[in-house]
Order: structure tokens, then C-alpha cells, then sequence
């Protein structure tokens, strides 16, 4: 068990963001793993918050389980499991501070592309390309979810110039997570990171997770967004340049 007050601050904190995150306030979940991963190691951090991010799937997957996109689903869920896959093999053949590396700009990479959507718009290019080019892209945010829960940007790029009707892009981004994320679990049980000490320390948190869920759904409605985005992506790009410096100092 965990028991130091720092760790204890931070997971508090980065929880709360997943649970915003699935409020309504998307993206902003992003933050998390790579602001525990200044405290623990990247994959045990991702242990960690793999079940809560499960559990409150169930919460989004119900609300939109009529309202998906099978075209997309059926190109891109394949190239998840790939991409998972070689996520798993990376994390499991090389050194620790490559992972926290990998975190930290996977972190940089997600914040910017963010800041840039936020001012030039969603990405226009792929409305029309084939299904074998989502698979690509599946297998693209496959790996950075299994690396570091990020893989919204690679599906993002592909599905948003789709253009698909609200309700659907919304019930087809959380069914693709909640498949990709019990998708990860053999990945996680196979690196030794499902410990009763990992599990338990989730199980503590869950309640906060559902509180901010509950808190995000009622702000949504009630604050302007985009005062807090832009913080949260410059948060993203500083904790992903310290992540880098310290996996190579």
C-alpha cells in the first residue's frame, strides 16, 4: 500500500479529472496518468487507474448504448487490440524510464494537439479515407491508451471528420474506450500490475471518481469550458517535459 500524503494528494487530484473528464468536461482526464506517474511508476499508475476508468464506462456505455457507429467500431476496435499488444511488449521488454519517457511525450504530444485544435479546429483530412486507414489509427491509439490511457487524439483524427451526429460520436467514443480498456486488463494482469496493493488503492479512490463525475456533470452545464482546457493542456505539455527529463537524467 501507498500510504505517503504526496501520493495520496496527487491520485486524489487525478482522479477527479477522469471523473470530470466523463462528466462532460472530455480531455481533461488526460492529465491524470501523467501526474501519477511523477509520483509512482507510469505502468503501476496506469494499474491503478484502469479499473476506475472501467467502472465508470459502465455509467457512459449505458447512457449511449443505442447510439453508435458499428462502421467505425468494426475498422477501428481491431487495430486497438494491435496496438494494446505492442503497448504490452513495449512496456514489458524495456527499462522503466523508457515508459515514463514515452508517458511524458505521449503527454506533450496530447496537450499541443489539443492547444492546436482549440485554436485552428477539429482535423478535416481523413472524412472520406477507407476503413483500413481508421485500423491505423486504431492501432495508433491502442498503444497510446495501453502506454498511457491517451488514446483519444489517434481516434480522434480519424472519427471527427467523420462527422457523425452528436449522440453517436459520443456513444461510439465511450463504447471504443470500454472495449480497448477490458481490452488492456490481460495486458496489465500479464505485467504483474493487478496486485492486491494496486487494487485496493483503486478501490479507495472510486469514490472520489464518482462524486467528481457527478460534480462534472452538474459544472458542464453550468461553467464555460474553455477557461479550464487551456490550463489543463499547458498542465499536459509541463508534466510530459518533466516526465522526459527525468526518464533521461
Amino acid at each position: 500500500m501507498i500510504e505517503t500524503p504526496t501520493f495520496w494528494i496527487v491520485a486524489v487530484f487525478a482522479v477527479a479529472l477522469l471523473g470530470l473528464s466523463k462528466g462532460g468536461f472530455a480531455g481533461m482526464g488526460a492529465l491524470s496518468l501523467p501526474v501519477v506517474a511523477m509520483i509512482v511508476s507510469p505502468v503501476r499508475a496506469a494499474a491503478i487507474l484502469l479499473p476506475i476508468l472501467i467502472v465508470q464506462d459502465v455509467v457512459s456505455v449505458w447512457a449511449f448504448r443505442r447510439d453508435w457507429d458499428g462502421y467505425v467500431l468494426g475498422w477501428m476496435l481491431p487495430g486497438a487490440a494491435i496496438g494494446i499488444a505492442l503497448g504490452y511488449l513495449f512496456a514489458s521488454s524495456v527499462s522503466p524510464d523508457a515508459v515514463l519517457g514515452l508517458v511524458g511525450a505521449v503527454s506533450i504530444l496530447f496537450g499541443g494537439y489539443r492547444l492546436w485544435v482549440e485554436r485552428h479546429g477539429a482535423p478535416q483530412g481523413t472524412g472520406g479515407s477507407p476503413g483500413w486507414v481508421g485500423t491505423i489509427f486504431g492501432v495508433a491509439s491502442g498503444f497510446t491508451s495501453q502506454i498511457a490511457h491517451a488514446g483519444q487524439p489517434p481516434f480522434q483524427l480519424w472519427v471527427l471528420p467523420r462527422r457523425l451526429p452528436r449522440d453517436v460520436l459520443v456513444g461510439t467514443t465511450a463504447i471504443f474506450f470500454a472495449v480497448v480498456n477490458w481490452v488492456k486488463v490481460p495486458a496489465y494482469v500479464a505485467l504483474g500490475q493487478f496486485t492486491r496493493a494496486n487494487l485496493t488503492v483503486a478501490a479507495m479512490l472510486l469514490p472520489v471518481a464518482i462524486v467528481s463525475t457527478a460534480a462534472g456533470v452538474w459544472l458542464v452545464r453550468r461553467v464555460p469550458a474553455e477557461r479550464f482546457y487551456r490550463v489543463i493542456y499547458v498542465l499536459m505539455i509541463a508534466v510530459g517535459l518533466k516526465l522526459v527529463w527525468d526518464a533521461l537524467v
